[in-house]
């Protein structure tokens, strides 16, 4: 087995995190249904965390509309590229840490709290456990806890069933057992979950779910297609569609990016 500080910090030490979220349509889309929904539930002159910054496209984006931000970033790399990024904005504070121990932080402080990446690469069920009650622990009683999470399914159909080039045998032993339930462990990279899978899971940590939405429905597998038809003239309109169904139960398996609402 790996470890997954030398796993997660090693991949993003390559990866260039910065443009992910405006360097495609599926980006975009992703970006703009998650500030949505940040907007849906975080009130003027609240406080917001976010736990998994990455560089610190959304944290930044909600400190220059004037939020009280506070950014926690895991990976080495993105944590250096968070601090340049905000760098003069007084109303920011940024942190080098872990999802699993929010020791830097107060309890009972933020309003809205953001687990953005953290489960994406947390593999065995204590450490999704405690990353739950850290979030859980620095909220207000009746804050908003939005937490981003990956479909295993969207990964089968993305980067396997989708791709002739894929092992397709391979894909099944990351994600599956013999039985076909699901797997979790640090050579994925990225683990998926069934989506009641995770939706218990919250609800185990005592937090309340609201909803879950998808934040980029099938676009990650649609833009790879040679009719692909959504550009900057239809994407308003589009963005309109997905907003109203977004959180529409047969909509979210699809989808490569999901997140849940849940309530301290």
């Amino acid at each position: 087995m790996g470890n997954r500080e030398d796993i997660v910090k090693g991949f993003y030490a390559r990866y260039k995190e910065e443009n992910r979220l405006d360097g495609s349509i599926q980006g975009r889309v992703e970006y703009l249904t998650t500030m949505h929904y940040i907007h849906k539930f975080l009130g003027e002159g609240e406080k917001v965390a976010e736990i998994g910054a990455g560089t610190g496209r959304i944290s930044i984006a909600l400190a220059k509309e004037g939020y009280d931000v506070t950014s926690v970033e895991y990976s080495d790399s993105n944590f250096e590229k968070l601090k340049v990024n905000a760098e003069g904005i007084d109303n920011i504070s940024v942190f080098h840490g872990d999802a699993v121990n929010l020791n830097m932080l107060p309890d009972n402080e933020y309003d809205v709290t953001l687990l953005f990446g953290p489960m994406y690469h947390l593999y065995d069920k204590a450490d999704q456990m405690e990353a739950l009650h850290e979030a859980k622990r620095i909220t207000k009683a009746g804050g908003k806890v939005l937490i981003a999470f990956l479909p295993v399914h969207a990964i089968m159909y993305t980067n396997y069933i989708w791709n002739r080039e894929a092992d397709f045998d391979a894909g099944f032993k990351e994600n599956f057992g013999d039985d076909l339930e699901v797997k979790h462990f640090p050579e994925q990279l990225f683990t998926g979950f069934n989506i009641d899978e995770f939706e218990k899971l919250v609800e185990e940590s005592g937090l309340k779910r609201i909803t879950t939405v998808s934040a980029d429905g099938m676009l990650e597998l649609a833009c790879q297609t040679e009719k692909f038809g959504l550009n900057d003239d239809n994407l308003e309109l589009f963005m309109k569609y997905h907003l109203a169904y977004c959180e529409t139960r047969e909509l979210l398996g699809c989808a490569s990016h999901l997140i849940l609402v849940a309530e301290n």
